[in-house]
This record gives C-alpha cells, structure tokens and sequence, in this order.
C-alpha cells in the first residue's frame, strides 16, 4: 500500500486546491420565513432573529 515519505506542507496544499476557491465561496441564501430578508440557510436571521420559527436572540434598534 502506497504511503507519502513526507507530510505536505500547508502552501503546497493550497496551492492544489487553488482551482476550487470560486466554488468554495459560492454562498447559498434563502428567504427568511418570518421577516422574508434573505438569510444563509440553516443560520439565525440576522434581521429578526429568528430560525424556523423560534426567536434565538434580540435585536437591539439603535436610536437616533
């Protein structure tokens, strides 16, 4: 069975996987179901705050 002799350095890692990077930072958005503003899936809206359906956190208004 093939084994490596030596570990790869981080660089040349990178450097292989360099082709991928547009792929890698495609980001996939979603409606929001309570506010509708557009949101990465399976996350906290950052609007309203809410995910399927359960408020997570508050939202604080600035005044002014």
């Amino acid at each position: 069975m093939a084994v490596p002799k030596q570990r790869q350095n981080s660089s040349r890692t990178r450097r292989r996987r360099n082709h991928n990077i547009k792929k890698l930072k495609q980001v996939e958005t979603v409606a929001c179901s309570s506010c509708g503003e557009q949101k990465m899936s399976h996350r906290i809206c950052n609007k309203c705050g809410t995910y399927r359906g359960v408020q997570y956190k508050q939202i604080v208004q600035k005044a002014g």
